[in-house]
């Protein structure tokens, strides 16, 4: 077994690992039309439907033009790790992978967003996409869960000294089925599917869909085998989900994509119980209603 992975952060801990609040959750489409910024074209398409916010999934999507930032070492030592300068691509990009929470910062919409995509010369990148920068290049429609009673708020956050979405409880204001949905902020060092495990085993969730999934990991290992070293991460899951494993207990399967902060880009399972969480991951998990 691999020796577990942690990274020291420079504010204390809170005890509470785990920031959940329990809403309502709504699949559906959004239309997002080229020409608009990201953040405001699904801003719309959930507000077209009363929701303040939700997650996305970004496969398929143009962009063009847009920035964006990688993982990056820290400076200053004021964060365990930070960011690199601002990439701004030419050409339109497509992206092959990616999540979208969509929230508030300031008052204002605002998103985070981890992706990989081609550039135009077909290259594979990834990174963290900024939303005041980032424009849709083509028309398409995209599979959105809209939230009802909670949102996701930037919120200042003193372990890690970086503002970060964390869940908080809204008006309920949208005509939502009664599929009960969690919007969750897991907090650094826990490991990703042993943290949505114990949460789904705690709420008596014995099978759960995972939307959205934005965060970042301590490198990475695989189900495969396959092992990224480099420890500062953007990470994206590609669905998911919980269901009972061989004891009983929930058990989670997580598809992921992610790039380290050396470029690197990698894809496939996170194994289970080997992943901890870096800075913050935030995702949506859905009851399932077959269960």
């Amino acid at each position: 077994m691999s020796v577990p992975r942690h990274i020291a952060q420079p504010g204390p801990a809170p005890a509470q690992r785990i920031v959940a609040v329990e809403g309502r959750g709504l699949p559906m489409l959004l239309p997002l039309r080229a020409g608009a910024r990201l953040v405001d074209a699904i801003h719309d398409g959930f507000a077209a439907r009363s929701f303040a916010g939700g997650v996305v999934t970004l496969d398929g999507v143009a962009l063009g033009p847009f920035g964006y930032v990688m993982p990056a070492l820290s400076e200053t030592g004021e964060n365990a790790a930070f960011y690199s300068a601002v990439f701004r691509p030419q050409g339109a990009c497509r992206i092959s992978g990616g999540a979208l929470t969509q929230g508030r910062r300031d008052g204002a919409p605002f998103f985070h967003a981890h992706a990989v995509w081609h550039e135009a010369d077909g290259v594979l990148h990834g990174g963290h996409l900024l939303p005041a920068e980032t424009v849709v290049a083509e028309d398409v429609t995209v599979p959105a869960i809209g939230l009802d009673g909670a949102v996701f708020t930037a919120c200042a956050d003193g372990e890690t000294n970086f503002t970060l979405f964390e869940p908080v409880p809204a008006p309920r204001t949208a005509p939502v089925t009664d599929r009960q949905a969690f919007a969750l902020r897991l907090r650094p060092n826990q490991d990703l599917a042993g943290a949505i495990e114990a949460f789904c085993a705690a709420r008596g969730l014995a099978a759960a869909a995972i939307h959205g999934g934005v965060g970042s990991t301590i490198g990475a290992r695989m189900e495969d085998g396959a092992v990224v070293e480099p420890f500062a991460t953007e990470v994206y899951l590609a669905g998911g989900r919980v269901m009972p494993g061989p004891d009983g207990a929930p058990a989670a399967t997580l598809p992921a994509g992610l790039v380290d902060y050396t470029g690197g880009i990698a894809t496939g399972r996170l194994r289970r119980g080997d992943n901890p969480v870096l800075m913050t991951f935030e995702l949506v998990i859905a009851a399932d209603p077959s269960a």
